[in-house]
């Protein structure tokens, strides 16, 4: 019943954001020259772009088939792709992208991968996806001054924001994996001091989880300290991802035969979007994304700006989000099929 009840909810809150969306960008606009814009685009870029993010999911895929045979789990890479389907189809329907690791366990364990092994997998693919991030960020900050004050004067504080909340969560990840019995002892004090302002109830099925959370986070800095190049290898793979889906806008700027604006500047913009919008509580940054889209790539689509955004998120997101729920659901038929095969013998 709560499970449901969370379904429906995340579900009324995904069509409320995209209604609200949906309004807040094209209320009073003229769709008739967008989508005579968005025809006259060159369809031989587009092809790319979509392909480009089948390439960023496949990058997952091959992080988890990577990190699975370094446990000795020999799986089939279309299996990993599968399970990097699912992850991607979840993440873009819940808040904050909740919901993605918990449906991948799931059908890992389908799978009979172990949950230990499963979660410390997906632990590390979280610290590196969001390390990306952070670096890319610093990056810009210590070295692209000039690119800050030409692009971004008038989103400065949701990207040092969206930064800072990067940072916090990569070194709060880290620290907890570094230093599990200092990360304990944080968080048993956090937990006691919620309980006596009555925030939350004492529970031994409570104590019982952040137990089992800080034996994940001991695991994964066992692994860590025992696969150097393994982590190497995932962070520069991470970030050939990362940038393959910034690229998209990069392709839509073609599509239009536009120019006057550095490729790499196309996809710097699109990774600040992401580094804004990345810690959230919105499936997918949905609204906020369109937003600062529409307030910092002006200078490099001009009037084309509200059919660049629509082809931009439309390949970047939503396209993502079609291709994941296909492979979600055909992970869904292989273990139905799996398990009535099973219940036959």
């Amino acid at each position: 019943m709560q499970n449901r009840k969370k379904v429906l909810f995340n579900t009324f809150f995904l069509f409320l954001v995209f209604g609200l969306t949906l309004y807040g960008v094209f209320h009073g606009e003229d769709l008739g020259a967008m989508l005579a814009a968005i025809e006259g685009a060159d369809l031989r870029w587009l092809v790319p772009g979509i392909i480009l993010v089948l390439f960023f999911i496949w990058c997952e895929s091959i992080i988890i088939w990577y990190m699975m045979r370094s446990f000795q789990l020999h799986l089939k890479r279309r299996i990993c792709f599968l399970f990097s389907s699912v992850g991607f189809f979840f993440s873009c329907i819940t808040p904050s992208a909740s919901g993605g690791q918990p449906m991948q366990i799931y059908y890992m364990k389908k799978e009979k991968i172990p949950i230990p092994v499963s979660t410390v997998i997906l632990m590390i693919v979280t610290i590196t996806y969001k390390l990306v991030l952070v670096v890319i960020g610093l990056g810009i900050l210590i070295f692209g001054q000039g690119f800050l004050h030409r692009y971004l004067e008038s989103i400065l504080p949701v990207f040092y924001l969206g930064l800072a909340l990067n940072i916090f969560c990569v070194s709060f990840m880290t620290i907890l994996v570094f230093h599990p019995v200092f990360a304990e002892k944080i968080l048993t004090v956090g937990r006691i001091l919620l309980e006596r302002l009555r925030l939350i109830r004492h529970k031994k099925e409570g104590v019982r989880k952040l137990q089992e959370s800080m034996e994940v986070y001991r695991e994964t800095a066992a692994y860590l300290g025992t696969h150097k190049h393994v982590i190497a290898h995932v962070v520069l793979v991470t970030f050939v991802q990362r940038i393959a889906l910034f690229a998209v806008t990069g392709c839509v700027y073609a599509a239009f035969h536009l120019s006057g604006t550095s490729i790499w500047d196309v996809i710097l913009l699109q990774a600040v979007i992401s580094i804004s919008v990345d810690m959230l509580p919105l499936p997918g940054g949905m609204g906020i994304s369109e937003k600062l889209f529409l307030t910092i790539f002006p200078p490099v689509f001009g009037h084309l700006i509200l059919s660049a955004m629509v082809l931009s998120r439309g390949l970047g997101y939503y396209s993502q989000l079609l291709i994941s729920a296909v492979f979600t659901a055909v992970m869904q038929i292989r273990c139905t099929m799996k398990e009535k095969k099973q219940e036959g013998i």
